[in-house]
């Protein structure tokens, strides 16, 4: 009777081969190649309604529940938010799939599980995100998004909630750093197969994502900040989401080029999701 190997990886549980090479080369690179392209195109509409408001043109800032509901005012805008439903819940599965399978070896200590948590919460998030975009898709009303100040005051009426608050804040702030480092290293390269691209147009791509991720980390930055800010006076209102800190940022001096500078940025990361759905090496031989 034929044997199945067991490789005892350094993940969670032990996984038979033939499920990590199904995760290598079948359903999950497909689902990861999906989940990239449909994150892309959600930020690339945050983007670009912030750049349209930057430059005069009757844009808006949002966040992503609002870039899911102005996909449901197109054209076709039900087919289309059915496909991006189901992208986005190919972004879900290639998360979970890096949690518990651990498909690029990633491990189980000290900053790799970390790691590994933070795909299971990214996945846990985007599902949320699918379940809107279904929900829409299917005909059911405009559905908003898990208000920011809402679950921080949730969080605030906890025992030890300014904590908890802050904690998240700093959790935000350790995000953007690594968003800065990886904007700084293009450390992303090594998991792109750019081979296949003129030298000169593989140098703009990098280059682009770079923008894009530190755009993206600035972002991210400020919205921790207001954890922090919220945490300090106990206010859940000083916190803010994604759309809220693009605003505010349209409303500083030179709030016009701010917020140009950081919408061009989020193009420039949702072009860096459209490079990873087509270039990245997804799930490396184990």
């Amino acid at each position: 009777m034929a044997t199945v190997n067991v490789t005892r990886s350094p993940n969670w549980g032990r996984v038979p081969d033939e499920v990590r090479a199904s995760a290598r080369g079948g359903w999950v690179e497909r689902c990861a190649r999906l989940g990239y392209g449909a994150k892309g195109v959600v930020y690339a509409i945050i983007g670009t309604l912030a750049l349209r408001l930057a430059l005069g043109q009757g844009g808006r800032t949002t966040d992503s529940h609002g870039a899911v509901e102005s996909v449901a005012h197109q054209p076709f805008g039900r087919f289309l938010l059915a496909l991006l439903a189901v992208g986005l819940v190919g972004f879900v599965v290639w998360r979970w799939v890096q949690a518990f399978l651990d498909p690029e070896h990633v491990g189980t200590r000290g900053k790799a599980l970390v790691k590994r948590v933070a795909y299971f919460a990214g996945g846990a998030l985007y599902a949320g995100l699918a379940l809107t975009a279904a929900q829409r898709a299917l005909g059911g009303a405009p559905r908003e998004g898990t208000s920011t100040r809402g679950w921080t005051a949730r969080l605030l009426e906890q025992p030890l909630g300014q904590v908890l608050v802050a904690l998240v804040g700093l959790v935000v702030i350790g995000y953007a750093v690594k968003e800065f480092h990886k904007a700084f290293t293009a450390n992303f390269r090594r998991k792109l197969d750019l081979q296949r691209l003129a030298p000169n147009r593989a140098h703009t791509a990098v280059q682009l994502c770079r923008f894009g991720l530190a755009a993206r980390g600035g972002v991210f930055l400020l919205i921790g900040a207001f954890f922090i800010r919220a945490a300090l006076q106990a206010d859940p209102g000083e916190a803010k989401g994604l759309g809220e800190a693009l605003a505010i940022l349209a409303r500083q001096p030179h709030g016009v080029v701010l917020l140009g500078i950081t919408a061009a940025g989020l193009v420039a990361y949702a072009l860096y999701l459209f490079i990873e759905a087509r270039y990245r090496r997804i799930a490396p031989s184990v």
